[in-house]
């Protein structure tokens, strides 16, 4: 197991005198890891640990007896998990409409403060995914624009408990996957480890969120978003011997019908001739290729005198 310094974002600064260097740091984690902490957030930390304090709640009251009736805790000892996941789960949709009264046995306390919890977490996802579009150069509603679809973008949280397990060794909490949307903001156990990120060719050990910072990751949706400069990274829960880990993942997503693509500004210019390269290149070979490529993408796009 690789041991690594996870990067922490702290957004107390990004207003202050070292907001240069946050937004920097912030680059820079997602372009090399894919995944970092958020400190100073201006989430209600209070709300948070009454979010979790509800939601187990829940758990040792609806969930916990039935998952260890169910086919994959008696089939443990006897069968192959390989292709299971040992975690209880339930889905709730807030954006563009909520469900969370129609999940059974859920309390009105756990409604109430789930829902003020969410609406605190969107904005600090959009504030998050506008300060990706600075720091990848685009317009600050780029994101949430190309997220937006006719009903703007979804929001949805994954509540899941991992529970205790006999043999870790044989089951997953959850399997190697990378996630299919864009932002995920994760609320997670302070106590219980198991989340595992994939990096320069091993696997890095999350440890349990102290002082209920806020753990994110990027998805598949942001890196074609990105044109591949921000990357979704493989993730993976492990199973615990002594105890039953917490995650709460909410996902900051494209809408249904939003059409994704990479944003037209991240894209190289495609589709011309070298030797309208190289004229242009006479010209400009001493200043920044940067706007060079621009000009060429305009060139192509506008077939100014160039060949397509």
């Amino acid at each position: 197991m690789k041991e690594m310094e996870i990067p922490v974002i702290d957004f107390g600064e990004i207003n202050g005198e070292e907001r240069s260097k946050t937004m920097a740091l912030l680059n820079e984690a997602c372009e090399q890891w894919g995944f970092f902490q958020i400190e100073n957030h201006g989430i209600d930390k209070k709300l948070m640990d009454k979010v979790k304090q509800l939601v187990n709640a829940h758990y040792e009251e609806n969930l916990k007896e039935s998952f260890y009736q169910s086919e994959i805790a008696r089939s443990l000892e006897k069968e192959d998990t390989s292709d299971k996941d040992w975690e209880t789960t339930f889905f709730v949709w807030h954006r563009p409409t909520s469900n969370i009264e129609a999940i059974p046995n859920i309390s009105e306390d756990l409604c109430k403060t789930m829902n003020e919890y969410i609406a605190q977490l969107i904005n600090l996802a959009e504030k998050l995914s506008e300060l990706m579009c600075e720091n990848l150069g685009l317009e600050k509603d780029d994101i949430k624009d190309a997220f937006s679809g006719s009903k703007g973008p979804s929001v949805g949280t994954k509540v899941a408990k991992y529970p205790k397990c006999s043999q870790p060794e044989r089951v997953r909490g959850l399997r190697e996957h990378t996630d299919a949307g864009g932002i995920i903001l994760l609320l997670q156990d302070d106590q219980v480890p198991g989340l595992e990120f994939f990096k320069d060719g091993k696997w890095v050990a999350i440890p349990p969120s102290k002082n209920n910072t806020i753990f994110v990751n990027t998805g598949d949706q942001l890196e074609v978003l990105s044109n591949g400069r921000y990357k979704s990274t493989l993730h993976r829960v492990l199973t615990d011997k002594n105890g039953s880990r917490l995650s709460i993942a909410t996902f900051y997503n494209p809408a249904g019908d939003a059409l994704i693509s990479p944003a037209p500004k991240l894209l190289y210019p495609n589709s011309f001739r070298f030797q309208d390269y190289l004229k242009l290149y006479a010209t400009t070979k001493f200043n920044e290729k940067g706007p060079r490529f621009e000009s060429m993408k305009q060139m192509a796009n506008g077939n100014n005198g160039f060949h397509t």
